[in-house]
C-alpha cells in the first residue's frame, strides 16, 4: 500500500512488473517538486479518467465534421466559454426608494 501522501495523485507508469508497476509522480517539497518513483501494487492503480473527456469529444467533433463536409456546411467545433443570460424585463414588480436612516447621537 503507498503512502497517504500518492494516495489519488496521477504518475506515469515507468517500470511492469509480474505483480507491481513502478509509478514516476512529482512531489512538493517546500518550493520544488521532487520526482519520487514508487513500486506500487497493481491492485493499487488506476487508470486516469482525465482524458475521457476529451477523447469522447474528438470522437463527436470527427463525426460532427463527416456530415459536414457530406452537407458542404463549414462548422465551427471550437469550444466556447459561458456565455452571460439574455437580457429580459422583470414583470409585476415595482421599484422602492430606500433612504438611510438619520443617525441618532442621543444616548
Amino acid at each position: 500500500m503507498p503512502h497517504k501522501v500518492f494516495n489519488g495523485k496521477t504518475g506515469v507508469v515507468y517500470n511492469v512488473t509480474k505483480s507491481s508497476v513502478g509509478v514516476l509522480l512529482y512531489k512538493v517539497v517546500d518550493n520544488r517538486y521532487i520526482e519520487k518513483r514508487l513500486n506500487v501494487r497493481i491492485e493499487h492503480v488506476k487508470h486516469s479518467r482525465s482524458r475521457e473527456d476529451f477523447i469522447k469529444r474528438v470522437k463527436e467533433n470527427a463525426e460532427k465534421k463527416r456530415q459536414a463536409k457530406e452537407q458542404g456546411v463549414h462548422l465551427h467545433l471550437k469550444r466556447q466559454p459561458a456565455q452571460p443570460r439574455e437580457a429580459h424585463t422583470v414583470e409585476g414588480v415595482t421599484p422602492e426608494t430606500i433612504a438611510p436612516v438619520a443617525y441618532d447621537t442621543h444616548i
